[in-house]
C-alpha cells in the first residue's frame, strides 16, 4: 500500500488529494500544507509549498511513494530536480522544464522557434519603448509579464490608457517583482484548457475544459485565476482536437526534448479557437485551476497508476465519464481587488465541494483566501449540470463570498 504527499494548498490540490483517495493502492495521503477541506481526507503538514528542502526531508523520513506538486512556485523553485536526486518518486517538471511557464519569453520563443501557432509578440523590459510600441500598434493589446504572477499577470487592455496602467505596474513599479514583459496581439475567440500528462516525446491528452476569467455574469468585470470551469467542450470538434495534439501539444513536448529540458508531468496547454484556428495563449508547467476540479472527478480509472506510469515513463491508462461537469467558485467580496478574510462558512464540508482558501478553528470553517470554496455538479446535459451546481452553492451560508450562476452558458444558450 502506498504513501502519496501531495504539495500545495488549494482547489486543485484537494481536488488532486480527492482523486487519489479512491486508488485502493493507497493507504496515506499527506499534503504540504493542504487547508481545512484536504483536512478531511489528508495528513496536513505544517509545511508551506515553497519550503522544497523540508518537503523532500519529510518524504524520505517517512519513506513517501509518491510526491505529486501542484503549484507552480513549488516547480519553479525545482522541488522536483531535489525530490528526484533524492530517489523519491515525483510527477511534475524539473526546473528547467518550468520555465516553459516561469518564462512567457522562453515559451513566445520556443513556440516561434518550432511554427507552434501563438500571437505575434514582442518583449520589452524598459517603459518607454514598450508604450511607444502600443501606441504605435494599438489597442486592444495583450501584456503579459514575465515570470509568476499568481495568474495575475496578464493584462487584456482594451484602450492605450488601459495598457499604459498594466506597463506602469509591471516595468516602472515592479508590481510582480523586476522583470520584462511580453506585449502581444490581441485574439478573439472561445479559450480553452488542453491538459495533458506528458513523458518526453509521450503526450496523453485529459478531457478538456473552460475556465471563465471576469469577475461576473456575462463575462463581466476584471480579470480574475478563474470563477469556474466546466467540461467537455461542445464547441471543440474532432478536426480541433486532432489540430490541437498534432500541432500543438505534441511539437511542444518535442521541442523541449530537442531544447535539453525534457518535460515530465501535467502540460497545460490555453489555447483559442480564433478564427484564423487554434492559437495558444500561455503554457502551464502543472494542473489548471479550476479546471482540475471539473476534469478529475470524470477520471474513472486509478489516478495514482497514471502518475506512477508518466513518473516511470510507461502509459497510463485514463479513462473518463461522459457527464458534463459544471464548478462554481464561491470568492470573497472583492476579489481580484482587496477583500477581508475571516467570516464563517456553513456548508463548506459537503461531497463536491473543494476548499481553494479556507482555514479551520474550533471545528470551524472561515474563509481565507481571495478564491474560497468550489461547487461541482454533473448532469447529462450543461443545463442541468449548471442548475445542480448552482443549487450546491446554495446550501452555503456565508456573508462575505459571492460568485457566477452563468458558468458553461455560453455553451448552451444558444
Amino acid at each position: 500500500m502506498a504513501k502519496v504527499l501531495v504539495v500545495g494548498g488549494g482547489g486543485r490540490e484537494h481536488a488532486i488529494v480527492h482523486a487519489i483517495s479512491k486508488s485502493p493502492k493507497v493507504e496515506k495521503i499527506y499534503a504540504a500544507p493542504g487547508n481545512a477541506g484536504i483536512a478531511n481526507l489528508a495528513e496536513c503538514l505544517n509545511i508551506k509549498d515553497t519550503e522544497t528542502d523540508k518537503i523532500v526531508d519529510f518524504a524520505k523520513e517517512n519513506a513517501i511513494d509518491l510526491v505529486v506538486v501542484g503549484p507552480e512556485a513549488s516547480l519553479a523553485l525545482g522541488i522536483i530536480d531535489k525530490l528526484r536526486a533524492a530517489g523519491i518518486n515525483a510527477f511534475g517538471p524539473t526546473k528547467a522544464a518550468a520555465q516553459i511557464e516561469a518564462s512567457k519569453n522562453f515559451a513566445k520563443d520556443l513556440m516561434a522557434k518550432y511554427n507552434v501557432p501563438t500571437a505575434e509578440y514582442k518583449v520589452f523590459n524598459k517603459y518607454d519603448e514598450a508604450i511607444a510600441y502600443v501606441k504605435e500598434t494599438g489597442a486592444p493589446t495583450v501584456i503579459k509579464y514575465d515570470g509568476l504572477a499568481a495568474g495575475k499577470g496578464v493584462v487584456v487592455a482594451m484602450t492605450i490608457e488601459e495598457a499604459d496602467e498594466a506597463l506602469k505596474d509591471m516595468l516602472l513599479d515592479d508590481k510582480f517583482g523586476h522583470g520584462k514583459v511580453v506585449i502581444e496581439e490581441y485574439l478573439e475567440g472561445p479559450e480553452f484548457s488542453f491538459m495533458c500528462f506528458v513523458n518526453g516525446t509521450n503526450v496523453y491528452p485529459l478531457e478538456m475544459a473552460q475556465d471563465h476569467k471576469r469577475a461576473y455574469d456575462g463575462d463581466k468585470g476584471p480579470n480574475t485565476g478563474g470563477m469556474g470551469a466546466y467540461s467537455p467542450l461542445p464547441f471543440i470538434t474532432n478536426e480541433d482536437y486532432e489540430y490541437a495534439m498534432n500541432k500543438i501539444m505534441i511539437p511542444v513536448a518535442e521541442a523541449m526534448v530537442k531544447e535539453g529540458c525534457p518535460f515530465t508531468g501535467v502540460l497545460y496547454g490555453g489555447l483559442m479557437k480564433t478564427k484564423r484556428g487554434i492559437k495558444v495563449i500561455e503554457f502551464n508547467a502543472r494542473f489548471g485551476d479550476p479546471e482540475t476540479e471539473v476534469v478529475l472527478p470524470r477520471l474513472t480509472s486509478d489516478i495514482y497508476d497514471a502518475f506512477m506510469a508518466i513518473v516511470k515513463g510507461e502509459a497510463p491508462v485514463l479513462t473518463w465519464n461522459k457527464e458534463f461537469t459544471i464548478g462554481i467558485v464561491l470568492a470573497s467580496k472583492g476579489y481580484p481587488g482587496d477583500y477581508k478574510k475571516g467570516y464563517e462558512i456553513l456548508g463548506a464540508d459537503q461531497p463536491h465541494i473543494y476548499h481553494m482558501g479556507t482555514k479551520r478553528e474550533n471545528g470551524k470553517v472561515y474563509t481565507n483566501g481571495g478564491r474560497v470554496l468550489f461547487a461541482v455538479a454533473s448532469g447529462a446535459t450543461l443545463e442541468e449540470a449548471n442548475k445542480k451546481a448552482n443549487a450546491l452553492v446554495d446550501t452555503i451560508k456565508c456573508d462575505n463570498l459571492f460568485h457566477r450562476t452563468d458558468i458553461g452558458a455560453k455553451a448552451y444558450r444558444k
